[in-house]
């Protein structure tokens, strides 16, 4: 508990980090209270105030279609966030539990597995979602299964990676002695030494998770309209990028506030969890 509790200081005083997490909670409580601080249904439309500039009844302006590009904005906060925490949530899950199986016991379930990941690797991870979203079709589901698909190799390497440190380790070879089982040693000894790289995977993957989102969303093969997503609102205001550049401007300045926060998050974890950052910090001080 206490090292937690110093953990968590050493965080708190990280600058960017408590920035990232002020911001980070600001999104989870715009998320939560979309339908409060709303000020119009995202999804009525209104052709007699399409494309109004910012104003004090619509802060963000409207769309092509009357919409109230704030309302839309604070509901495309839930999505994003849906997707990033679903998808990171399933592919840090499978990819340490693989990589842990994979550095414990080696031979040929460490050749499967790990040539499984190579095979996901041989192809940039954009590319591979959108053949997967573009043969399953759009939607929520499919653009979470697509991107866990592409995702998950990069915690079952880094869970490989310190598994086949730890396993070496004294505690292991003594749990070994005293003929505990392989079960108890991966739930007991091995996942746990590994779980704080992951977390700071995680919060940086949540980060790379939103914009592949966005992307998908953008070339039309992720969430579908009317439903107010990021990605497809910056696609709905290409064609007014002249005449209405906020249509573009308010969704994509909150994908990159939401990404930056996120980064920032991740750094200050990275800096404090692992032991390599801080040395390096406590030399250029």
């Amino acid at each position: 508990m206490n090292e937690t509790w110093i953990a968590l200081k050493e965080l708190g005083e990280n600058r960017m980090a408590a920035v990232g997490i002020v911001i980070i909670i600001i999104l989870v409580f715009v998320a939560f209270f979309a339908p409060f601080l709303a000020p119009h249904n995202p999804l009525e439309q209104n052709l007699e105030k399409r494309l109004l500039a910012p104003n004090s009844e619509y802060p963000f302006g409207t769309d092509e279609l009357g919409r109230g590009i704030f309302s839309r904005v604070l509901y495309g906060t839930r999505i994003s966030l849906e997707i990033g925490v679903i998808v990171v949530g399933i592919t840090a899950l499978v990819g340490t539990i693989l990589g842990g199986i994979s550095g414990y016991y080696g031979g040929i379930v460490d050749e499967i597995i790990m040539r499984s990941v190579d095979i996901v690797l041989a192809f940039p991870s954009i590319i591979l979602a959108l053949v997967i979203a573009g043969l399953l079709g759009p939607g929520l589901f499919n653009v979470i299964l697509a991107l866990a698909v592409t995702h998950w190799p990069a915690y079952t390497r880094l869970v490989r990676g310190m598994a086949l440190s730890v396993k070496e380790k004294e505690f292991v070879e003594a749990a070994r002695a005293l003929r505990a089982s392989n079960f108890y040693i991966m739930r007991r000894h091995i996942l746990p030494n590994c779980i704080s790289p992951v977390i700071v995977l995680a919060t940086l993957g949540i980060a790379h998770t939103i914009i592949f989102a966005a992307a998908l969303s953008f070339l039309g093969l992720g969430i579908q309209p009317p439903t107010p997503e990021w990605g497809s609102m910056l696609k709905s205001g290409i064609p007014y990028l002249r005449s209405a550049p906020f249509l573009t401007f308010f969704p994509g300045i909150m994908i990159m506030i939401t990404v930056l926060a996120f980064n920032f998050l991740g750094d200050g974890l990275r800096d404090t969890l692992d032991p390599r950052a801080k040395e390096m910090i406590m030399m250029r001080k």
